[in-house]
C-alpha cells in the first residue's frame, strides 16, 4: 500500500486537525492557503518517508505542528518547480529583472 493512501485513511478523521490549523494560518493573515494544498504539503513534505504503522494521533501532531514558515518555504520551492523558465530567453530575463 501507498504511504498516501495510509494517511488518505485518515484524511476524513483529522478535518477538525486541518480545519484549526487553517484557522491559525489565517489568524496570522494567510488567508489564501486552503486544505487540499496544506494536505499535498503534509503528503509531500511531512510523510514523505514511508512509515510501517501510522497512528491517528501522529498524523493530528504533524497537522498541528505544521509551521506558517514551512508551509510557505514548501509552496515556494513547488512555485518555482511548476514555472517554466529558461535563462537562454531574453524575455524571461527581462522578466525576472522587472
Amino acid at each position: 500500500m501507498k504511504i498516501e493512501n495510509n494517511y488518505e485513511l485518515f484524511r476524513s478523521q483529522v478535518g477538525p486537525a486541518l480545519q484549526s490549523k487553517l484557522e491559525e494560518f489565517r489568524l496570522l493573515g494567510y488567508k489564501a492557503i486552503s486544505e487540499p494544498e496544506l494536505w499535498e504539503f503534509l503528503l509531500k513534505k511531512k510523510w514523505k518517508k514511508i512509515t510501517e504503522e501510522i497512528k491517528l494521533h501522529q498524523v493530528i501532531q504533524d497537522i498541528l505542528s505544521v509551521k506558517v514558515s514551512d508551509y510557505i518555504s514548501f509552496a515556494t520551492i513547488e512555485a518555482y518547480k511548476a514555472t517554466e523558465f529558461s535563462l537562454n530567453n531574453e524575455d524571461d530575463w527581462k522578466e525576472l529583472l522587472k
